[in-house]
């Protein structure tokens, strides 16, 4: 039998437990994709050093003290013991790196987001409330170019720049979402999900779109960004939920 192993005292637990949620809560939502897949989130000024997901570790299994310390600015990264996913380095490193106000980041090859990525047209029409609320706030990759090794992740960053765009639809892909906070980003990511869920269902329909006036669809994208703590509040209740279960999540 091993013995078990001591843990030292780790920094930023309550990010760390907000984070291990939102892993736990994208397996309820089929959003994940077996091993792959990443969600980071700055805990310095500049962004450069984060927390990550270790290497190929189900969501489902991911706990706070699980956790890696991931510093883009560090080269000798992947040839330290406990390194990230190649890609994830490449992508998430990319975005810190280039990126302050991405504080945290998550991409998923979610269903309805991956089938609306591998579409021609990968606009999503303000069809609802839900693709109101990313109205002029998406961007989109159309020159998917492989694994998200660095050159990958360096070329995504340029795309997220400009602080109003939180959402990148990466071409043949799926979805990169950013945010200040981890509650933020996934609440952004679930209606993104949901929002290429409607769209696509609608689109099998074969009916014509219903498709909102411009400045209907930015009023309402400017109130849901206003609209107060719905995002704490939504990450909230599935933590509280978790805890209900008696998930080891939070610890």
């Amino acid at each position: 039998m091993t013995a078990p192993q001591t843990r030292a005292n780790l920094d930023f637990w309550q990010e760390r437990v907000d984070l291990a949620a939102a892993f736990r809560w994208t397996v309820r939502l089929n959003m994940h994709e077996a091993v792959a897949n990443h969600f980071s989130l700055a805990i310095n000024d500049d962004g450069t050093k984060f927390l990550m997901n270790p290497n190929q570790m189900h969501f489902s299994r991911i706990k706070a003290s699980d956790l890696i310390v991931v510093d883009a600015n560090d080269p000798e990264t992947l040839n330290r013991p406990g390194a990230p996913d190649p890609t994830a380095w490449g992508l998430h490193g990319g975005l810190h790196r280039a990126c302050a106000h991405a504080r945290c980041a998550m991409h998923v090859h979610s269903p309805y987001a991956t089938v609306l990525a591998s579409l021609k047209d990968k606009r999503l029409p303000p069809i609802d409330q839900n693709a109101a609320m990313f109205f002029n706030r998406v961007a989109i990759d159309d020159n998917y170019g492989g694994l998200a090794f660095e050159e990958e992740g360096a070329r995504c960053a340029e795309l997220l720049q400009d602080p109003k765009v939180k959402t990148l639809i990466m071409g043949n892909h799926g979805v990169m979402v950013i945010g200040d906070t981890v509650a933020e980003t996934f609440n952004r990511m679930f209606y993104f999900e949901r929002a290429a869920q409607n769209y696509i269902m609608a689109l099998q329909t074969g009916q014509p779109l219903d498709v909102l006036p411009d400045d209907v669809a930015e009023k309402t994208a400017h109130e849901i960004e206003t609209y107060p703590e719905q995002d704490i509040r939504h990450l909230a209740e599935l933590q509280a939920i978790l805890d209900e279960e008696g998930s080891n999540y939070a610890t």
